[in-house]
């Protein structure tokens, strides 16, 4: 195996290995010691999810997450230079995409350190698929502003660019606040709007609907504390 940075995606939820990740993600996994988490414990689970004969205690974790300091994160690719593969591991979906994996990915780059992503579930486009919305032009904007006034005038915009842009727009909130948000783009957005809204992505509790923002008043779903993500869109 080339020495190369392994980009590996992990199942949105407590879904079945076989069912989101191809098998050549395992043979890649079983060739790489080194591995890049945004948490130990988790990746390990999902390692020993993957394979549960894999021998972790003779693996190397690296924690990235936003309380790694920047001068930290260039070291971990040391066993680049030494010609070991090295894997990046989120908490869930696709390393570096609205995850800090972006920033070690970023350094492989500047090195000219091979970086290769293997195939697995994003929420960003498995939502787009599943929306009927524009898939040829969209944003994602991660979360939206916590101070109030702040988030009404972002939404505000977002809504505008649906319709001057034809563009679809996408976001995410903390999951115990999908309720809240939810409230407020029925109080803030056009009643023609349509909202789409995609949580539990691949896991057996799925929801994904498209309504105009009209008709969701009196028939959101029970979305605390599940991953979510929302779509706007004309």
């Amino acid at each position: 195996m080339i020495a190369s940075l392994f980009l590996i995606p992990v199942p949105l939820g407590d879904t079945p290995i076989r069912q989101v990740l191809p098998d050549y993600n395992r043979e890649v996994i079983l060739q790489i010691k080194h591995f890049i988490v945004e948490n130990v414990r988790s990746a390990r689970r999902f390692l020993k999810k993957v394979e549960p004969t894999i021998d972790i205690d003779a693996l190397t974790f690296y924690e990235l997450n936003k309380h790694t300091a920047p001068e930290v994160v260039a070291g971990y690719l040391a066993p680049l230079e030494q010609g070991h593969p090295v894997g990046v591991i989120s908490e869930a979906g696709c390393p570096a995409v609205a995850d800090p994996g972006a920033d070690v990915v970023a350094i492989a780059q500047r090195k000219a350190y091979p970086v290769v992503p293997l195939v697995g579930p994003s929420s960003i486009l498995l939502s787009i698929m599943a929306s009927g919305f524009n898939g040829q032009s969209f944003a994602f904007h991660g979360y939206l502003p916590i101070d109030g006034a702040e988030r009404t005038s972002t939404l505000k915009k977002l809504e505008g660019r649906i319709y001057a842009e034809n563009q679809t727009q996408l976001f995410i909130e903390t999951p115990y606040r999908n309720q809240k948000l939810v409230e407020e783009l029925i109080r803030l957005c056009r009643p023609s709007t349509k909202l789409c809204i995609a949580s539990n992505i691949t896991c057996e509790d799925a929801y994904i609907r498209t309504r105009p923002i009209k008709e969701w008043a009196g028939k959101i779903p029970d979305l605390n504390k599940k991953p979510t993500i929302f779509l706007l869109y004309k």
